[in-house]
């Protein structure tokens, strides 16, 4: 796995090897951040399920301008640390140990984000969870959107928690939904 591209391109990103941890293939990363390129400048960005830190370190290398990576495991939380100074991103990061949910109120301080990725363990309910968590704390920017990574057998549905899908792409077994505010809530 490496960095994509920009100001980091080509560096590559340590990871671990437990099954807790499935890191976004560079395909699908490539995929995805050309889908989502126009977010990117300057973009406030969180992922709640940092894993490596890959996607965060992508969007910052590409351009974003703060990023907050949460992870539960310590041992990825090292891998985190470790790939941000690799990159010389540590800068432009934060990195939050522990559960997302225990930092909901300083997320909500912090916020409100440009790009939030969410990419739970599978078939954990966590998803639906944090799509409505980012909801109730409002914590995406009104043009913001939401990137969940699931598995293809997974679907979040096309409404949930405020949100609206307005794409979704499969890779073999892993699916990526995008999600904006639904607007007829507004």
């Amino acid at each position: 796995m490496r960095v994509i591209a920009g100001s980091a391109k080509g560096v590559p990103l340590q990871t671990i090897s437990e099954r807790t941890t499935r890191p976004t293939i560079d395909r699908i990363k490539e995929n995805l951040f050309n889908i989502i390129r126009d977010f990117i400048p300057e973009a406030r960005v969180v992922d709640f399920f940092s894993g490596s830190g890959a996607l965060c370190i992508e969007a910052l290398s590409r351009g974003a301008e703060r990023a907050i990576l949460i992870e539960a495991n310590p041992k990825a939380v090292r891998v985190i640390r470790q790939n941000l100074a690799k990159t010389k991103l540590s800068d432009q990061a934060e990195v939050w140990p522990g559960d997302f949910r225990r930092y909901l109120d300083q997320l909500a301080e912090a916020g409100p984000f440009s790009i939030i990725f969410i990419d739970p363990p599978h078939r954990s309910g966590l998803g639906e969870e944090a799509l409505h968590l980012i909801n109730r704390y409002h914590l995406l920017e009104n043009d913001g959107i939401i990137i969940g990574e699931h598995h293809a057998d997974e679907d979040y549905g096309d409404t949930l928690a405020g949100f609206e899908r307005v794409r979704q792409v499969t890779y073999g077994n892993t699916a990526i939904s995008i999600y904006m505010k639904d607007e007829s809530d507004q």
